[in-house]
This record gives structure tokens, C-alpha cells and sequence, in this order.
């Protein structure tokens, strides 16, 4: 195993292993231990109390961040014609159907989310498996299956989030990056955090929230004071 570079070993030194950090703590010291030259995302890491082979106590819902994510979200839109101006009009780098569908299918993956009016999500077979695998299939739990199609767009490109219950029982989000202010970094933690806490499922029992962490991309590890930070929601 390579020994993190000096860079690393350097901010860590301000990441106290022993010590739970309370929500403002953390975001300062976010801003604090970034080790890269770009503006590196600030990412929020859980740990839920859940049985991830019962279906029932698994999670998958959106939340919109105050201050977005600061990352330029590219949407496609799976549309009739009907809707065309409506995607492109809120922001959609392509929308259509077929010649779409045709584009994806020969290799085209320039795009971070994609959306779906009901009435096409029959005529996605052709690219469901390409689309599933990358995690990019439209979903009604996550939203993007919907009538208001630029309503979805423009509420994407300004910071909603997914969040899902991964296979090890975990959430991992991006929720802003390290140039956000402190402030800004906390709200929009605060708003990811309690829109995981009122997805609970009904079925998981026990305690929910077993440790919350942050981090910016490959940067030290920050662990939360899980009381703390659930007090302030």
C-alpha cells in the first residue's frame, strides 16, 4: 500500500483522530484540509443502523440544497416532441426520444442525469441496461420520472441531490464544494442530513444514524458528533 503524500499527512495533522466534531467544526475544517489544486468537492459519508437485505429499510428519495453543489449538472430529457421546448427551454443539454435513444446506444455518455416523462419510459429498453449500470436510468423514487419535466431540469441544475441506501448500509453525497463559505457548507449539510432523517423507512429499527463523517475528495476524514449534529436538525 503507497503512504499518502506530504500534502495529505500535512492537513490531516489539523484532524484530531480521537475527537467527534460538531457540524460547524467540521465545515471549517473542511475548508481547511483540501489537498487538491481545484476546487474540490465536499462529500458527507453515513452510516445507517439498516438490514440492507430487507428491501423495507432501504432508502432512496431527493433533496434540493440551499446553496446547490456547485457542480454544472448536465441533464437530458426522454421526451415527445410535445415537451422538446419545454426541456431545452429549462436548461437540458439534449432532449428527444429516438434519436436520443439511437445516440446513447452508439457510446454517447456526456451527461450527469437523465430525465423521463411517463409516457417514453416504454421506449427505453434499448438503452436500460447502458443507462442501469452507470445508475443513470430514470426513476420515479428518484424523481426523474415526471409530467413536470422543467420544473425537474431546472430544480437538478440548481442542486437537487439523490440520496440511496448502498449495498453496505451507507449514504455517500457530495454537498457543496470546499470554495462555499462555511456557512453555506453547514445549511446545505443540514438540509441533506434531516431530508435523510425524515426518509427513514419505517421498518428499520433501532438506532438510525450510527456515524456521520466528512471529507473533501481525498482529503482526511472528519468524524461528527452523530447527538450533536442530529440535535441541530
Amino acid at each position: 500500500m503507497s503512504k499518502k503524500g506530504k500534502n495529505y499527512r500535512k492537513v490531516a495533522e489539523k484532524v484530531d483522530p480521537n475527537k467527534v466534531y460538531n457540524l460547524d467544526e467540521a465545515c471549517a475544517l473542511l475548508k481547511e484540509t483540501s489537498t487538491t489544486k481545484f476546487d474540490a468537492s465536499c462529500e458527507l459519508h453515513l452510516k445507517l443502523g439498516v438490514d440492507v437485505k430487507q428491501a423495507d429499510q432501504l432508502s432512496r428519495a431527493t433533496v434540493s440544497l440551499p446553496h446547490g453543489t456547485g457542480k454544472d449538472v448536465r441533464v437530458i430529457a426522454f421526451v415527445n416532441e410535445n415537451k422538446l421546448k419545454e426541456a431545452n427551454d429549462a436548461g437540458a443539454v439534449k432532449a428527444g426520444l429516438d434519436d436520443l435513444i439511437e445516440e446513447i446506444s452508439k457510446g454517447w455518455m456526456d451527461f450527469d442525469v437523465a430525465v423521463a416523462s411517463p409516457d417514453v419510459m416504454k421506449n427505453l429498453g434499448k438503452v436500460a441496461k447502458t443507462l442501469g449500470t452507470k445508475g443513470l436510468m430514470p426513476n420515479p423514487k428518484a424523481g426523474t420520472v415526471t409530467p413536470d419535466i422543467g420544473k425537474t431540469i431546472t430544480e437538478l441544475k440548481k442542486g437537487r441531490v439523490e440520496f440511496r441506501t448502498d449495498k453496505q448500509g451507507q449514504m455517500h453525497n457530495v454537498f457543496g464544494k470546499v470554495s462555499f463559505a462555511s456557512a453555506d457548507l453547514k445549511d446545505n449539510a443540514k438540509a441533506l442530513l434531516k431530508a435523510i432523517i425524515d426518509s427513514k423507512p419505517a421498518a428499520a429499527k433501532g438506532t438510525y444514524v450510527q456515524s456521520i463523517s466528512m471529507a473533501t475528495t481525498m482529503g482526511p476524514g472528519i468524524k461528527l458528533d452523530v447527538a450533536s449534529v442530529l440535535a441541530e436538525l
